[in-house]
């Protein structure tokens, strides 16, 4: 299989904990070595406001672009196994994380497992996802719909770009 034909995935990437942009920024890299897997870009890195309990720290968000020869369910393994790496705890749903990684589209694939949906649930209605998103892929259809749009629809509220540290 070429390069070109093989799937391209997208990972959402998230943190609030423990130097949230030196985790982003150490996983982008990471990401780009797992195994028969390609960090193709990464959109620039996002502060947003948590989207769950509001007594935690403002989280730093990216999204990633990989073309992989991994399945769905053996990209999933391994970004959790980085996610415990970064000693990610599960303590509380939506609560705070040194690293969160969602796998949130694998090629045109739609699917619902108890382990894995695809596309990630909610995914249209985050702007922490969809704006970075819509800069790496702004013309990837989401329903239909290209990212950019419904990026510039929910607008950028809570949300604003950063500088990664040098």
């Amino acid at each position: 299989m070429t390069e070109e034909a093989l799937p391209v995935a997208y990972v959402g990437l998230g943190s609030n904990l423990e130097g949230p942009r030196d985790q982003v920024t150490r996983a982008l890299s990471e990401l780009d070595r797992l195994p028969t897997t390609r960090l193709v870009s990464a959109s620039p890195l996002y502060a947003s406001t948590p989207m769950g309990p509001a007594d935690q720290p403002d989280f730093i968000n990216a999204v990633a672009k990989l073309i992989t020869r991994l399945s769905p369910l053996a990209l999933l393994d391994q970004l959790q196994a980085l996610e415990q790496r970064h000693r990610r705890r599960r303590q509380r749903h939506w609560g705070p994380r040194t690293l969160d990684l969602d796998l949130l589209l694998y090629a045109q694939r739609r699917q619902t497992s108890p382990r894995l949906t695809l596309p990630h649930p909610g995914i249209g209605e985050r702007n922490f996802v969809l704006v970075p998103l819509a800069d790496i892929a702004p013309d990837l259809k989401l329903d239909g719909v290209p990212v950019a749009r419904l990026a510039a629809t929910l607008g950028d509220d809570g949300l604003h770009r950063v500088s990664p540290r040098k």
